[in-house]
């Protein structure tokens, strides 16, 4: 036979009896010994959990499962599911995987209108656990913490360890049970040209004009100094333009997520509470307390989508751009204006997605130096004047499989095992090193990214401190994710255009978003269908104890930085700051 035996091998083929039990062994030798390097598991280890993936598929192949369907967003991480770990899928297993890859916004839609007909175009789906709350209340999704204990549970990989995934409280819903499995997670962090900020002839100027040290912004005001210097005191450097902000500002689907991806929260519009703030969350929206009825959007209503904060927020967002940002950002999307940073005339971006590591630390880019080492680091965001301690601090997105409860259970059951494969302790670590996008401790914590943290900006360092618990998902306030995230854009955008002023804008989405909710209310919902509360006098609700947050007299507090090299120090002892 072509393969080569190890002890643990052996021992398993005897125990099935039989040369049939083999089929797919010597294939997933080949991939252990190659693409399967690095792992947190040894090599013996990975070719157990690759035989019980052969018995696994083998059952569902003697009832004819032979090729599934399965979709994802297009980033890198999925890329290389798509193209790499689908075929070592089929090689190992006999079963063949077509893994689409699409735009995010599609596949929203595509799923919306699976849930809508009743009939699931895909066997599995890779969809953000932003739609957590939408799949709970609707009960069209498969309760996997069901599925796991019954009907899956021959075809649930025993050494899949949900313990060693970092995101499964975000893909949870109010019932306790898990809905959703993590596949990949990247962060929303504050990303700045670390060797710009230690030049001492700018460390010189700042300090001379601002008082303070040129450093991490720890708060909106320090931000809005140091994007004020670099835009407006400097200009140039070394004979090419510096900014000292970036953004983007097109009519867009991809403008909404820069706010709901958390921008209220980092101004503190929410309530405390981790991973959403309860009862209000960055939404803005109220539940009652059941933790779960949505009872309104705006402040009206007891919601904060309106509030003294979020106006804020979108205020500060247009100045900020209109300002220090390069004067196309406002005509960019996300996706055209993610590699700006990346071309050497940005200083700062307090809203930058970890997604881009992968793509910013190439060699020869004017951002990384000769040795490949990045020329910038990432932070956590600094939070607005709303903020306070124990509030959600920014986005983590969770790209999550994801099933139909009413689907061909065999297809289903060929999914998930795909799914497992794909965030198995086999394989998660090089695909963690292909796409920078984590979901296991044991990845964060392994040797591999211990001996090469410098490569990657403080992104390791980021994962293993503290801090992260404090940048979520979209929790499960949000009842219907599609239907409430297209009214963001469409008002925000016209906020930018000037055609209505930031409180105007966030009065009108808010009155939309509860309009939506009242039709929620009559839309069939198997469980915690929005009950909204009745209108109000807007300072019934408004307070300086909880959210919605009264107006501050002073919303530009003393500006405040923190030194990098201290703050990494902090992480690695496992301090937040």
């Amino acid at each position: 036979m072509r393969f080569r035996h190890t002890a643990l091998a052996l021992a398993v083929a005897c125990a099935l009896g039989g040369q049939a039990a083999w089929a797919g062994q010597a294939e997933a030798q080949k991939w252990v010994d190659n693409e399967f390097q690095p792992s947190t598991l040894s090599k013996d280890q990975q070719m157990a959990e690759m035989q019980w993936f052969i018995d696994a598929a083998a059952k569902l192949k003697a009832k004819g499962v032979n090729e599934i369907n399965v979709v994802s967003e297009t980033i890198t991480t999925h890329e290389y599911e798509s193209k790499v770990l689908a075929k070592a899928f089929e090689e190992i297993t006999g079963i063949k995987v077509h893994h689409d890859l699409i735009q995010e916004g599609d596949v929203v839609e595509k799923l919306q209108t699976s849930m809508l007909s009743g009939k699931s175009i895909y066997d599995g789906w890779i969809s953000d656990s932003d739609l957590i709350g939408m799949h709970y209340r609707y009960g069209v999704v498969l309760s996997l913490t069901d599925y796991m204990e019954g009907a899956g549970k021959e075809y649930t990989n025993p050494g899949l360890d949900l313990k060693d995934f970092i995101g499964t409280s975000f893909t949870t819903a109010p019932d306790g049970k898990m809905y959703q499995l993590p596949d990949q997670q990247f962060a929303n962090l504050y990303w700045f040209r670390y060797d710009l900020f230690n030049r001492p002839d700018l460390k010189e100027k700042f300090k001379a004009k601002y008082g303070y040290e040129l450093g991490v912004p720890v708060t909106w005001t320090a931000y809005e100094d140091i994007a004020k210097f670099f835009s407006e005191d400097i200009k140039t450097l070394d004979g090419k333009p510096i900014y000292g902000h970036m953004d983007y500002g097109k009519k867009d689907p991809s403008l909404g997520w820069r706010f709901t991806d958390a921008w209220l929260s980092m101004a503190g519009s929410a309530d405390k509470g981790t991973p959403n703030g309860l009862p209000v969350d960055e939404w803005g929206i109220r539940v009652a307390d059941d933790k779960c009825t949505p009872v309104g959007a705006s402040v009206a209503r007891g919601g904060a989508t309106n509030s003294p904060a979020a106006v804020y927020a979108l205020t500060k967002y247009i100045d900020w751009m209109k300002q220090y940002a390069p004067k196309v950002a406002l005509g960019m999307t996300f996706s055209e204006a993610g590699p700006v940073p990346a071309q050497g005339e940005i200083a700062q971006q307090i809203f930058w997605y970890t997604a881009f590591t992968a793509d910013m630390t190439k060699k020869g880019l004017p951002v990384v130096n000769e040795d490949g080492t990045p020329k910038w680091r990432m932070a956590p965001a600094p939070h607005g004047p709303y903020w306070k301690d124990g509030m959600q601090n920014g986005y983590q997105d969770v790209g999550s499989w994801t099933f139909f409860k009413d689907h061909d259970p065999d297809k289903v059951a060929a999914a998930w095992l795909y799914a497992q494969f794909v965030t198995a302790k086999t394989t998660s670590l090089k695909k963690s090193i292909e796409g920078l996008t984590f979901i296991r401790d044991s990845d964060i914590h392994s040797d591999y990214f211990t001996q090469n943290a410098n490569k990657y900006g403080g992104l390791i360092e980021f994962y293993r401190s503290p801090a992260r618990v404090a940048w979520t998902p979209t929790g499960t306030n949000v009842p219907d994710y599609p239907k409430l995230a297209q009214l963001w854009w469409r008002n925000v955008s016209q906020a930018i255009a000037g055609e209505k002023t930031p409180q105007q804008a966030m009065d009108n989405l808010a009155n939309e978003m509860d309009k939506v909710m009242s039709r929620l209310e009559r839309a069939g919902m198997k469980r915690c269908a929005p009950k909204l509360n009745e209108k109000s006098d807007p300072a019934k609700w408004l307070s300086d104890e909880h959210a919605p947050w009264k107006k501050l007299a002073n919303e530009n507090p003393k500006p405040e930085t923190v030194s990098y090299d201290s703050l990494l120090q902090a992480w690695k002892e496992g301090r937040v700051r």
